[in-house]
């Protein structure tokens, strides 16, 4: 049975009535909870029992891990000059751990450059084959990947008629793009780096009938809920 990792960074995170109405379901089916450091922070604000904490510790300082220890949650500390950010740590660790499906949350929000490694972190090569999902409120991030010289099609989650859907490269041109119920169709066209041509298509069809097909390269799928003004 594949497990569904849920991974708690330390960005910003609406509370979890929010969450539950952007996207229904987004919690169901969990079956490991991982913070990267300051998430578990973000964790307990939204009502999650953590299975694991890893990272180098400086948002939670000595005082946040051991109180974490105390209640009986394990906590992996790195070290602080590692070359892999404590999302990246949390990631691996689902993995190590036998997770086929990720949905992270708190990886947008505080520093730019921290929002654009987590994005980064769909193309991992360890996440190949893996349903990865980025979430805050208003924002679901997934990847298409078409590396291995093969299209690959994917069926949109969840969502409803109106909703945003923009697609954007990612690393370099994406070739043959096929889009399914969306309001403004790409027939095996490219969406090439630097052009904004992918911005803002629209839902046209319910959940299960929107498809994205690439035949190379990779493309950023970033959805947002029109029924919430995004």
């Amino acid at each position: 049975m594949t497990v569904r990792a849920l991974i708690v960074a330390d960005g910003a995170v609406p509370d979890r009535g929010f969450l539950d109405r952007a996207w229904p379901g987004w919690a169901s089916g969990v079956g490991l909870v991982i913070a990267a450091d300051g998430g578990a922070r973000v964790a307990e604000q939204l009502g999650l029992k953590l299975d694991l904490v890893v990272g180098d510790g400086d948002s939670l300082r000595p005082e946040g891990i051991a109180e974490l220890r105390a209640r009986g949650v394990p906590v992996v500390i790195a070290r602080p000059d590692k070359d892999e950010s404590d999302t990246e740590l949390a990631v691996l660790a689902a993995l190590e751990r036998g997770a086929g499906a990720i949905t992270v949350v708190g990886a947008f929000g505080g520093r730019l450059d921290h929002t654009l490694a987590n994005v980064w972190l769909l193309a991992l090569p360890a996440l190949a084959e893996r349903p990865v999902e980025l979430l805050d409120g208003a924002t679901r991030v997934t990847l298409i990947s078409a590396m291995s010289g093969r299209p690959m099609r994917r069926v949109l989650g969840p969502g409803e008629v109106g909703d945003l859907v923009s697609l954007l490269p990612l690393g370099g041109d994406v070739q043959g793009v096929v889009t399914e119920g969306l309001v403004y169709p790409l027939r095996a066209e490219p969406l090439r780096i630097g052009p904004s041509r992918g911005l803002s298509n629209v839902r046209s069809a319910p959940a299960g009938e929107v498809a994205v097909t690439v035949g190379s390269g990779r493309l950023l799928v970033i959805e947002a809920p029109a029924r919430l003004g995004a």
